[in-house]
């Protein structure tokens, strides 16, 4: 009986860690809010050099998982709309996936969750993601630029990660045009 209570237990619990699993959007629809409806929408695979990995994790303050890396360039009418890049980090011990979107000329314009898995009240509000906007890179640390959000300080830092590698990805392999 203790054995079947304690199956049952662990059951609830993983259902109850599921049930605070949120998918917000789809790809589909996250490059709609980038971009605008009927833009075009191209995957752009950058390969990094070991000379351009280095430049990024040194400028980003961040370590890179590969240097296989793919922006999404937004288009109508031939025309840059801008870059978007789709970032799936752990926070704690589950992930989140954010869109970060840079306009043409490589500031932030853009940042929308897309999943948030650990539960909500670590999710870092819309509003703190505004206040990162057009802000140069180098100004995006928690704590040093960047107040940090109390209860979600571990997303908060994961998600200013993110937008620091792919501003530093812009940067060196897009506008240098290195790649």
């Amino acid at each position: 009986m203790r054995k079947i209570t304690r199956i049952l237990f662990l059951s609830l619990l993983a259902l109850a860690s599921l049930a605070q699993a949120t998918v917000f959007y789809s790809k589909e629809e996250a490059f709609e809010l980038a971009f605008g409806k009927g833009a075009d929408v191209e995957p752009q695979a950058l390969f990094l050099t070991d000379e351009q990995a280095e430049t990024i994790e040194k400028t980003a303050q961040v370590k890179l998982d590969s240097k296989l890396y793919t922006l999404h360039v937004g288009r109508r009418g031939g025309q840059v709309l801008g870059y978007a890049a789709i970032e799936s980090h752990n926070v704690r011990t589950q992930p989140e996936t954010v869109m970060i979107v840079l306009s043409p000329t490589g500031e932030l314009a853009r940042v929308e969750m897309l999943a948030f898995h650990e539960p909500p009240e670590y999710q870092p509000p819309a509003r703190w993601f505004e206040r990162l906007y057009r802000r140069p890179l180098g100004e995006l640390r928690l704590n040093q630029g960047v107040d940090g959000i109390s209860g979600a300080t571990l997303s908060s830092r994961a998600s200013l990660d993110g937008i620091r590698k792919v501003m530093a990805i812009y940067q060196v392999a897009v506008k240098e045009g290195k790649n």
